[in-house]
C-alpha cells in the first residue's frame, strides 16, 4: 500500500510516522509537512490511505483532502487532529476516520479495519465495478466516462444481473415505460466503443437480440460480498445502486 502523512509540525509528523509503521508495517510511506507539496508531488502516486492533519498553514486538511479524492476518488482519508470540531466537515466528504493525537498504533489499526474503500479485492481485474452507495465504474483506479449518462445505467443493470443474459425488450421495459430500440442501440454501441478503448471489450457480449456481462473479468464489490469476502462486508452501509430507481440488493 501507499501511505500518505501530511501535518506542519515536525515532532507531531514524526510521531505519527512511527505509529503508521507500527501499525501497518512493510508499506511505502511519504510524509510531508507541507501541504501543498504533498499534493503537487502526489498527482501521479496512487495513494490508498492518507492520513492528514487538519490545521495547517497554505491548505487545511479538509481542502488538501478534497484535491486528493479528485486524483482518486478511492483514496481513503483519516484525519488526525487534537479537535473534534471538524468531525462534521470530516463526514461530508466521506473520510474513512477521525483519530485524535497522540495517535497510537492500536487506534491506527481500528480504522484500518473499517475502511470505507478497502484496498484492493482482486488486484488482478482492472475493471473495477463500485454498486454500494452510487453507482460507478473505474479502469485501474480512474472513473470511466460514457458518452451518454444513460449508456452507464444500462451497463449498472447487466452487472446487477450478475452475468444473466438480459433480452433488448427487458433493458427497454426496465429503463423506459416506452420502446426506445435506435437509443437503446447507441447506448449499447457506446458501453462497447468505451470499453473497447481502455482494452476491456471482452467484459461487455452481444450476441443477437441479447447483451451481458462477463462476471469473471469485472472486480465488483457486490460479488464479492456475495463470496463473504470481508472486506466488501465492510464496504456495505445498507446502500446499493442509489441513484437508480430500479436496484434492489440481496443481502442473503
Amino acid at each position: 500500500m501507499k501511505l500518505l502523512l501530511v501535518d506542519d509540525e515536525e515532532l507531531q509528523l514524526l510521531r505519527l510516522n512511527n505509529e503508521v509503521k507500527k501499525a501497518l508495517p512493510d508499506n511505502e510511506i511519504f510524509s510531508y509537512q507541507n501541504p501543498l507539496e504533498a499534493l503537487k508531488e502526489n498527482k501521479q502516486r496512487k495513494i490508498d490511505i492518507a492520513f492528514l492533519d487538519i490545521e495547517m498553514p497554505g491548505m487545511n486538511g479538509i481542502h488538501l483532502a478534497k484535491e486528493l479524492k479528485k486524483i482518486n476518488p478511492l483514496i481513503n482519508i483519516i484525519f488526525v487532529t487534537a479537535f473534534d470540531s471538524y468531525a462534521v466537515d470530516a463526514y461530508k466528504i466521506h473520510a474513512s476516520g477521525y483519530l485524535f493525537k497522540p495517535v497510537k498504533a492500536d487506534k491506527i489499526k481500528e480504522e484500518i479495519e473499517a475502511l470505507r474503500y478497502p484496498i484492493a479485492l482482486n488486484s488482478d481485474k482492472k475493471l473495477q465495478v463500485k454498486c454500494f452507495g452510487n453507482f460507478e465504474v473505474f479502469y485501474n483506479g480512474e472513473p470511466i466516462r460514457f458518452s451518454y449518462k444513460k449508456s452507464k445505467e444500462v451497463f449498472a443493470y447487466l452487472i446487477d444481473r450478475e452475468g444473466a443474459a438480459i433480452n433488448i425488450n427487458e433493458l427497454n421495459a426496465v429503463l423506459w415505460e416506452e420502446d426506445h430500440p435506435s437509443y437503446l442501440r447507441n447506448l449499447i454501441a457506446d458501453i462497447q466503443q468505451t470499453l473497447k478503448n481502455i482494452g476491456c471489450g471482452d467484459v461487455f457480449i452481444k450476441r443477437h437480440n441479447e447483451c451481458y456481462i462477463d462476471v469473471d473479468k469485472v472486480e465488483c464489490d457486490a460479488y464479492e460480498y456475495k463470496k463473504d469476502n470481508p472486506n466488501a462486508i465492510r464496504m456495505y452501509r445498507g446502500e446499493y445502486m442509489i441513484q437508480y430507481s430500479w436496484p434492489f440488493f440481496d443481502e442473503d
